[in-house]
């Protein structure tokens, strides 16, 4: 009998350095996927080296994977005039990679699918309703103009779903909402974090690692850091963040950004502007392992988001031992205890200062080993695991029927 193919679509290269929960979701399926299935994606190339159209054999956190680059996207950490899930979606037209299990991370390139035969599974990750429908530039997608639109197309196409996944309780609620004859494919599922790579230090570790961090940006040795981790985009509102720190006027807290994306640049100016170059340091893009370090010796991991699902970089901070100071969007309030982070209940620069102040200041109240017993639950290996065994359990039932 043959192996469960599982095919996975998104615009993206897993080997280049690339910012985003779907991107983090994606290659722990990838890297957690067992022995039993053959895995496929569909993405994107990121030089003339990978052969756009044609699927090639290659290796991803030591697992094999076929790989198929659609066209090529040097840097997707950026948004270019045309967006890239449409040119996505236009060169998925007229073709099939069919298959056992196709997953899906962005709606609009099922159009292109909505006749193929296999189980469908969509995956969200964001507060659909406050992404699509606010009144204001928060969000910055081109949907937010036609919220209409986007919800007959979603009409039209949620149907060919076997099962559609979100990490956001109030995104599943209004599809339950709107779809109710969809119930029993409508699930949760807990977004991830990596236990091989997110993992705490003993304390003299962490305070070691903290000082060699401030004698390397040559900081004083009393410095303490706050990390802030994401794409550098609306969404993410960085620029709320920055002004947070000029409203906290506490010399000795420093902020690094690991980031990279279209506001960069508002962002530097935003520093420059308000005479915080010695109080933040912009780092870019950064690899998972090096992230991983980060989070390991800061503070606090801080999120000035206007919307969001459940951040993977939350649940990779809390497992490194980093409490959260956050605005009040997601799933991330829920996931909080009093003693792992703290939520903004008011999206200002003087509320976010506030907490930052009373989390940094006070690592008395916020002990790692809370921090660490609030992210256990989402540990990816046994998430994976239940995902990939119910659909093995599909599929043998499938072929069982088959043949009697």
């Amino acid at each position: 009998m043959h192996k469960p193919v599982l095919t996975i679509f998104y615009q993206f290269n897993p080997w280049h350095s690339t910012i985003g929960g779907i991107q983090t979701l994606i290659n722990t399926f990838i890297k957690y996927a067992p022995s039993e299935f053959e895995v496929r994606l569909v993405g994107t190339g990121s030089d003339r080296t990978q052969r756009v159209g044609k699927w090639q054999e290659a290796e991803l956190a030591g697992r094999e994977i076929s790989f198929l680059p659609l066209f090529t996207l040097e840097n997707d950490n950026f948004r270019s005039l045309i967006p890239t899930t449409l040119k996505y979606t236009a060169a998925l037209v007229g073709r099939s990679f069919e298959s056992d299990f196709m997953h899906f991370y962005r709606l609009e390139p099922t159009l292109a699918t909505i006749h193929w035969q296999g189980e469908k599974t969509l995956f969200i990750q964001n507060d659909i309703q406050k992404q699509i429908a606010a009144d204001d530039d928060k969000n910055a997608i081109l949907w937010r103009r036609f919220p209409k639109a986007y919800f007959a197309l979603e009409r039209l196409l949620v149907g060919q779903f076997h099962q559609v996944f979100s990490c956001n309780t109030n995104s599943l609620e209004l599809y339950r909402q709107r779809y109710p004859s969809l119930q029993d494919r409508l699930l949760y599922l807990k977004n991830t974090f990596d236990e091989e790579v997110f993992y705490p230090l003993p304390l003299a570790e962490r305070e070691q690692g903290r000082l060699e961090l401030a004698t390397h940006l040559g900081l004083s040795e009393d410095t303490r850091f706050v990390l802030f981790a994401g794409r550098l985009h609306p969404q993410k509102d960085p620029l709320l963040l920055i002004r947070s720190i000029a409203a906290l006027n506490e010399p000795k807290i420093h902020l690094l950004i690991a980031g990279d994306g279209e506001l960069a640049n508002l962002v530097r100016s935003e520093i420059g502007q308000l005479g915080l170059s010695g109080q933040i340091t912009m780092l870019g893009a950064l690899q998972q392992s090096e992230l991983a370090n980060l989070h390991r010796i800061c503070n606090a991991l801080v999120l000035t988001s206007a919307f969001e699902g459940l951040p993977f970089v939350v649940l990779e901070a809390l497992a490194c031992g980093t409490p959260i100071v956050t605005t009040n969007s997601g799933d991330t309030p829920q996931l909080l205890s009093v003693d792992s982070g703290l939520v903004c209940e008011q999206r200002t620069p003087t509320a976010i200062a506030d907490g930052l102040r009373k989390v940094v200041l006070h690592p008395e109240n916020y002990p790692s080993t809370s921090c660490v017993r609030a992210a256990q639950p989402y540990a990816a290996r046994t998430v994976v695991r239940d995902v990939y065994s119910d659909m093995f359990t599909r599929w043998e039932k499938r072929n069982l029927s088959v043949v009697s």
